[in-house]
């Protein structure tokens, strides 16, 4: 078969001519299902086709434009992420450089094949990382990483992305600079930050789009990197410095910015790989508060080399300080002696088969990353029959297993199922062997919420056989994690629960130290972050890179006002990952939830939902049973509060305002209804949800009625509601009820003001008083 492009002769079978890369078979660009030659639509997705690509007949351009099938069971199951919603993404944006001068030298139908395979490329390497491809602009692409679902790893998922992308366009522009003599030069730029995001279109063709000044900022990195290069800002670079090697550019001034903006250069793959590393990187923050875990796994470990071996599974929510209680306590292993093998699940390495089983493999046998082929042939044939000859039997399926095939030692010529067993009992018994070991190792498995269904089957071998012989296993995960082998009675799980108030203090203490400004600081993040160790890590972090605190560890002192402090985008990704694994009804309920309030009442949470009555029960219960909710109260109400307050945050943001607003009041509206005999009580709750609304007359009204009733009992309070009152009415164009209004805020502000005896605050307040005076004719204010 002759290739379209270069006319090089292929085998039949061939996909992609061998000579220039080009497509030599005609598949759907959606599906990659191959089609008939006179297809018109593709039989397994409904995709429209291009027309047969031949050299004498060259076949429309058809647009990239569809969103892969997986993508589009998404979208098409998420009511929200068709309506639209707030997301933190990373965009990358990929093209050609100096497309429209190398489009004019060549034959249409060449520029056409070659941007054909181009875009395949840019297509493979995107969906690799789990991104989308929402956009196709002539000589390149734009994508997301984090939409339509949302990703924790965002930008790590993207520079990983980048540089696949890089190493494969390479290749690919080798290609056509050889076969060819042409010169094929490409660029990407990235930019993380906030979008709202939306699908358009039907059921059969959908684009899923993204708006912002995020997207326009990814394109100009675009537009200003070099040929062969990848350029990110520095909201990027903050993400994953440290996971990836950067090189900085200086400041650049960019169309659209309103300040010179850093720019970095992708380098290259960095030496961290974990939150933990990075942790480590920046220095520990003092342990505190596991002291009983840290007894529990010591108890474990000592029960596991002098009765049997064991399993333990530490188990909590993302942050809570997992792998840093595992790091402690594998640090007092080695201390003893005893040899540690690890592993760890990779959110973006989920579709690649084994690979945190090859990572576990390598360790145990030693093998480096340069090693030649003999070398871990040899590494592993020392390991496995210096542990038990009978294994020598064996070593053919290691070798394999490995990526160094011995043809002197080939794979048994037996079925899959057959060698799958075959594989089992070699690892179960190499478990066993290292268990009679007098200082056996300890295999320990991290983040096994990532894991692939491969490696599941292979740990599963691995448990099964500690419990036989002496050793621990010992693994993290969270929550969502669920396997069978769970049920065995060698298993233990430890839950990890978040920090305790004095630990956090201490955590604190330790970080700020003890400056006058810093005071009521730990407070302020304890609230905002709760016991978990990652959000007040990554808190305390923000406020150290916004300057709003200068000095070093444990000697800080506060310059800004923290109360407008921005949630780090850290957290915000985590969290908003975790909401988008939920069921959409669970999700949805979720987010009108936090609508409400940090606390809420069912029976108001019922009445505003779209959540169907006959599910809203069990699907409430769901939420409880997945931790973001808990039971508050059962009398006179039900109530259900938030387990963590930055959750109720992130659902809430994560809904375009519009559909916020309509909850506000539709909230304020039940509210009212139900609390009818109490409404001074509620008074400012309605006014804080009528605000929210738009409503601003609305909420003054409400805002003056709770301070009437306040007033007596809570003078602070009380000035609180009159000042908002006041600043509410302050552009309103119902001129004489808002001035009247306002006279009436202000008659009270002035009573409390100089009760309270701030004479600075009075001055300001008569002065406001007497010119509404003015206005009015109300002597009560002159």
């Amino acid at each position: 078969m002759k290739c379209p492009a270069c006319q090089h002769d292929n085998t039949p079978s061939a996909k992609f001519c061998q000579e220039c890369g080009a497509k030599a078979a005609r598949a759907c660009t959606v599906c990659k299902t191959l089609l008939d030659g006179a297809a018109k639509f593709c039989p397994e997705c409904g995709a429209p086709t291009a027309t047969t690509l031949s050299p004498r007949e060259p076949a429309p351009r058809v647009p990239f434009t569809y969103t892969p099938r997986h993508l589009v069971d998404k979208l098409l199951q998420s009511k929200s992420a068709l309506v639209g919603e707030r997301k933190q993404v990373t965009v990358l944006f990929a093209d050609v450089k100096g497309s429209m001068d190398l489009a004019g030298q060549l034959d249409p139908e060449l520029w056409h094949t070659i941007l054909d395979r181009f875009f395949e490329i840019l297509s493979e390497g995107v969906h690799r990382f789990e991104g989308t491809v929402n956009q196709y602009t002539g000589d390149g692409i734009m994508a997301l990483f984090g939409a339509p679902l949302a990703h924790e790893d965002h930008a790590q998922r993207a520079c990983m992305a980048a540089l696949y992308l890089r190493n494969a366009l390479r290749s690919y522009a080798d290609v056509l600079r050889r076969t060819r003599g042409i010169s094929f030069d490409t660029r990407m730029g990235l930019n993380s930050g906030e979008v709202v995001v939306g699908a358009i279109g039907d059921d059969l063709r959908m684009d899923y789009t993204a708006q912002g000044h995020t997207v326009g900022l990814a394109q100009r990195m675009e537009q200003l990197a070099e040929q062969g290069t990848a350029y990110m800002t520095a909201h990027t670079a903050r993400l994953v410095a440290g996971y990836f090697t950067l090189r900085a550019l200086g400041e650049f001034e960019l169309k659209g910015a309103t300040a010179p903006l850093a720019v970095f250069a992708l380098e290259g793959l960095g030496a961290v790989r974990t939150r933990l590393d990075l942790s480590r990187s920046r220095g520990f923050s003092k342990f505190v508060g596991r002291a009983q875990e840290v007894a529990t796994l010591e108890a474990a470990f000592e029960q596991s080399l002098q009765v049997q071996g064991r399993t333990v599974g530490v188990v909590a929510e993302a942050g809570t300080g997992k792998s840093r209680l595992c790091f402690e306590f594998l640090e007092r292993c080695r201390a003893r002696g005893f040899p540690v093998i690890e592993a760890r699940g990779e959110a973006h390495g989920r579709q690649v088969p084994l690979l945190p089983m090859l990572e576990l493999f390598r360790a145990y046998f030693g093998i480096q990353r340069n090693d030649p082929e003999q070398t871990v042939q040899a590494k592993i044939a020392g390991r496995l029959l210096l542990l038990d000859d009978s294994l020598r039997d064996d070593l053919p399926i290691f070798f394999n297993l490995l990526g160094v095939p011995d043809p002197e030692r080939p794979l048994p010529a037996i079925d899959a199922d057959m060698m799958q067993r075959r594989t089992y009992a070699a690892l179960r018994a190499i478990v066993r062997a290292d268990g009679q070991r007098e200082q056996p190792a300890i295999v320990y498995f991290e983040d096994l919420h990532w894991l692939d269904a491969a490696s599941d089957g292979y740990l599963a071998q691995i448990i099964e056989a500690i419990a036989t012989t002496r050793g621990l296993v010992l693994l993290n995960f969270r929550p969502e994690y669920r396997a069978a082998w769970m049920q065995s009675p060698h298993y233990q799980q430890l839950p990890l629960v978040p920090l305790g108030t004095v630990a956090v203090r201490e955590l604190l203490d330790d970080m700020f130290g003890g400056d006058a400004t810093v005071k009521g600081l730990a407070d302020f993040v304890h609230q905002r972050a709760g016991g978990n160790p990652f959000f007040i890590e990554e808190i305390v972090q923000t406020l150290i890179e916004t300057k709003a605190m200068i000095g070093s560890r444990g000697a800080y002192c506060l310059v800004q006002s923290v109360e407008a402090l921005t949630l780090p985008a850290t957290v915000q990704s985590l969290l908003a990952a975790r909401i988008d694994r939920l069921p959409e009804a669970e999700k949805r309920l979720l987010q009108q939830a936090a609508v409400i309030g940090k606390t809420f009442q069912a029976q108001v949470l019922m009445r505003i939902t779209d959540v169907p009555a006959a599910d809203f029960e069990s699907t409430l219960h769901a939420l409880c049973g997945a931790e973001f909710l808990h039971e508050a109260a059962l009398y006179p109400e039900v109530e259900y509060t938030f387990k963590h307050p930055i959750t109720q945050e992130v659902a809430e943001r994560s809904q375009l305002q519009v559909s916020r607003t309509q909850t506000h009041a539709a909230v304020a509206r039940v509210m009212t209804d139900m609390a009818a005999d109490r409404l001074d009580e509620v008074a400012a709750m309605l006014a804080h949800h009528w605000a929210a609304a738009g409503e601003s007359h609305t909420a003054a009204t409400w805002h003056a009625r709770a301070a009437r009733w306040i007033g007596l009992a809570n003078h602070a309070d009380a000035f609180t509601h009159w000042r908002q009152m006041v600043e509410l009415i302050a552009d309103s164009d119902d001129a004489e009820d808002a001035l009247r209004l306002r006279g009436e805020a202000l008659q009270n502000l002035l009573v409390l003001a100089f009760r309270a005896g701030d004479s600075d605050q009075f001055s300001e307040l008569v002065a406001e008083a007497y010119a509404v005076g003015q206005r009015t004719g109300d002597r009560d204010l002159i």
